[in-house]
């Protein structure tokens, strides 16, 4: 047995309590305060906005983090006190404070700090040293309920439950009404959980949980133990936390800001190529047959198409009326040369550029250099290097050059696949007529699977960045220039003849001590984005640590794309198996891995449901059991006292009795959410009938999860959790998809209080 209640603390040790968490408070407003009168400073002192010259200034850039880390702490500043064997209290926190004015003793323990981590493992059997834990419950500045435990084994609870610590606070939290945002849980953390969070940073780490076993609070918690714990390496390289859907990432966005965690970035696939927002919809099978490694292939081979050989020799007319002949062997040959250097396409175009040119340029000088006398050609080798120059400069031979290996950008290349039967027969000969048919589609928006493809092409490609190099020194040169008229004016300024008394030396300026390209050096240090802005800008970042939530919807192609992102394999990965709902998902951890880490990889688990009640989840058993027999449910670790209500009504009845069903549902819910959670097919019908009864109901894509009623699909309520469930027609939900029974899993496993469903009668 772990714990056992200390008593109710009496009215005068709460009173003290809330001395010392208002003593807090003001130490954390003073802290505010301090950071808002530097910003302001700061501001005053370089001019422009605060959205402006926080992109570009790194100092007020800090000022305006510290000023949001400090709001974004106010709720739940303080939420524990350790009591250890020897007489000390430590008070555990969401942020450290010091007392400043003594010897820098801590005011407050950040719940990270390796001192802070028996508030979360002390059990009676392994006190640490620990004599009372002590949660302090507060809303707003204001303690409203303190809960001991009291880690003496001969004493404890009976009652107890053995994996619990905090169990009061925790059932507290549980219970609590949902308000469209996902909590932190960091007052709550439980002892398996703990493990996970402060797992070691290097190598992939796979966290494995049924619904309801707090993956998601777990991955976002480990992301701000990190950055606590390795803030000198991750600040630089940043970490990247993908998630399944744009709903999902608001769902979960102020997890990490109430965390003092600011800089992490949230994604999800569709994002993850600077440049391309993918919101397009498509069927799950072209999705699926875009996951699917064959892609590479397919690319590889559309690339290579685009090097063209023509099957006639080519033309080129030069403005003087001079013909030019590319024989097709010429330009074979040029190819090949260009394949075999190894480069990228577009970089290997600038081979391929000099074998034609040299050719053309043998042409002009066997017409002007010949030796009428039958000798050998007369013209210099700087005289063919003119000729050369000037070749390449000609637009016909440009425009030439362009059509036999163009410069491609990803999208071009993908699209122009897509658009051209063709080009989809040639690029994927292995692909059947049916899926060929499925790739082919005229221009229109990315969809997510496109977005590891554009990756993958780009790979391909490659990237000429002389363009842009050249583009970046003419922009310094124009700055150079301003600099050099800053300290013109500068040194007009300052005064020659001035003489130091005592040393009877001229007077240092500013001027001596600096010149225009150190200036220049210094505004841009100055001028840096931050980390998080560089990396969703720069397609080549290299993420210290990047955490997966979902992670069993990664398609093949997506692994490739993330594995790219974190050279290192430095990453956290938490999902499911038994809930994978994409065709291209990810059957077992270990097929997944292999290609990147072999078996160099770690699996933990995530046994207890806080989530789900064990009335529903009796009722998910089930239909795991159909997924996977050898598959077990998470633990409940409590009873909502309601056993699930299954409904059978007529099919012409269905949206009647739905809006009936909601609407005393909703009236029940004081101040929680109800999610209704319906088949793809029906969330028109079925949504114009709710929103027509329930005006406040949420309805379409990225619905307003604050919405006291939200209807979503299975694939938009993933992550997700509702006070009540209503689960409409759960035959059709299975057959919409070959992992129907997945799906049906996640959709029964969102309550955390009243599932009902409703089934339409044949």
């Amino acid at each position: 047995m772990s714990t056992h209640s200390g008593g109710s603390p009496s009215d005068d040790e709460i009173g003290r309590e809330q001395e010392y968490v208002s003593m807090l408070y003001q130490r954390l407003d003073d802290l505010r305060e301090q950071a808002s009168r530097r910003l302001t400073a700061q501001l005053r002192a370089t001019g422009g906005t605060l959205q402006a010259r926080s992109q570009r200034d790194s100092a007020v850039r800090m000022y305006a983090e510290q000023v949001e880390q400090f709001s974004a702490v106010e709720n739940g500043l303080c939420f524990g006190r350790l009591d250890t064997d020897r007489g000390e209290r430590h008070y555990i926190g969401r942020i450290g404070i010091f007392d400043t004015d003594g010897d820098y003793e801590p005011l407050l323990m950040d719940w990270r700090a390796p001192a802070a981590r028996a508030f979360y493992l002390a059990t009676a059997a392994n006190p640490q040293g620990i004599r009372r834990r002590r949660h302090l419950r507060t809303r707003q500045r204001k303690v409203v309920a303190v809960n001991d435990e009291v880690l003496d084994l001969a004493t404890a609870s009976p009652t107890a439950h053995e994996e619990l610590t905090g169990e009061a606070s925790l059932l507290a939290a549980l219970n609590a009404g949902r308000t469209g945002q996902m909590r932190d849980i960091v007052e709550t953390i439980q002892v398996e959980q703990d493990r996970i969070i402060r797992a070691d940073l290097p190598g992939v780490l796979v966290v494995q949980g049924g619904p309801g076993t707090g993956k998601t609070a777990v991955a976002l918690h480990r992301a701000a133990y990190l950055l606590y714990t390795h803030r000198r390496e991750l600040s630089t390289r940043g970490v990247l936390l993908v998630g399944p859907n744009l709903t999902f990432l608001r769902y979960i966005s102020q997890v990490l800001p109430a965390l003092a965690e600011t800089g992490v970035l949230l994604r999800t696939q569709g994002d993850l190529f600077p440049g391309v927002n993918a919101r397009r919809a498509e069927a799950a099978t072209t999705a699926a047959l875009k996951g699917r490694s064959v892609m590479v292939e397919v690319l590889t081979n559309a690339v290579r198409d685009r090097q063209q050989v023509p099957d006639e020799p080519m033309e080129i007319e030069l403005p003087q009326r001079e013909l030019l002949a590319l024989d097709p062997h010429i330009v074979r040959t040029a190819r090949d040369r260009a394949r075999r250097g190894g480069r990228p396409h577009n970089l290997a175009r600038a081979t391929f550029d000099i074998e034609i040119i040299h050719a053309l340029a043998g042409q002009v000088a066997d017409r002007i250099g010949a030796d009428p006398l039958g000798g050998e050609n007369l013209l210099e080798e700087a005289d063919l290097a003119e000729i050369r120059r000037e070749l390449g400069e000609e637009p016909q031979v440009r425009a030439a050059l362009d059509e036999l290996w163009p410069l491609l950008t990803p999208q071009r290349l993908l699209a122009e696949l897509y658009a051209s039967t063709d080009r989809i027969a040639t690029a994927g000969p292995q692909l059947t007529g049916e899926e060929q048919a499925a790739l082919h589609r005229e221009a229109g928006g990315w969809t997510p699977a496109d977005v590891p493809l554009l990756d993958e092409a780009a790979e391909l490609l490659g990237e000429d960045d002389r363009a842009a190099a050249a583009r970046r020194e003419r922009i310094r040169a124009v700055q150079r220039e301003y600099a050099e008229g800053v300290l013109e004016i500068a040194r007009g300024s300052r005064s020659i003849d001035v003489e130091d008394e005592a040393e009877g030396g001229e007077i240092l300026g500013v001027t001596d001590l600096i010149d225009a390209d150190r200036l220049l050096d210094r505004q841009e240090e100055t001028d840096r984005l931050t980390t998080a802005q560089r990396a969703a800008a720069d397609r080549g970042w290299a993420f210290g640590h990047v955490i997966v939530d979902e992670a069993q919807e990664l398609s093949p192609m997506a692994w490739r794309l993330l594995m790219r992102r974190c050279p290192s394999r430095s990453m956290t990965l938490v999902g499911d198996v038994a809930q994978t709902g994409a065709l291209a998902g990810t059957p077992s951890w270990a097929d997944a891995l292999a290609p990147y880490v072999a078996d160099r990889w770690r699996l933990t688990e995530l046994t207890v449901s806080y989530r789900t009640p064990a009335e529903i989840m009796a009722v998910a058993a089930g239909v795991l059991a159909e997924i996977d027999p050898t598959l077990r449910p998470p633990r409940a670790v409590r009873s909502s006292g309601v056993a699930p209500q299954t409904r059978v009504v007529p099919a012409a009845r269905l949206a009647a009795e739905l809006v009936e069903v909601a609407t005393a549902e909703a009236a029940s819910l004081t101040d929680g959410r109800l999610g209704v959670i319906v088949p793809a097919g029906r969330v028109d019908d079925i949504g114009t009938a709710l929103t027509r009864a329930l005006p406040e109901a949420a309805v379409g894509e990225q619905p307003d999860l604050g919405s006291r009623v939200v209807v979503l699909t299975v694939p938009e309520a993933k992550g997700l959790e509702f006070d009540s469930v209503i689960l409409v027609d759960p035959d059709r939900i299975v057959a919409e998809s070959p992992r129907g029974r997945s799906d049906l899993y996640v959709a029964l496993t969102r309550a955390t209080q009243h599932l009902t469903t409703l089934t339409p009668t044949p």
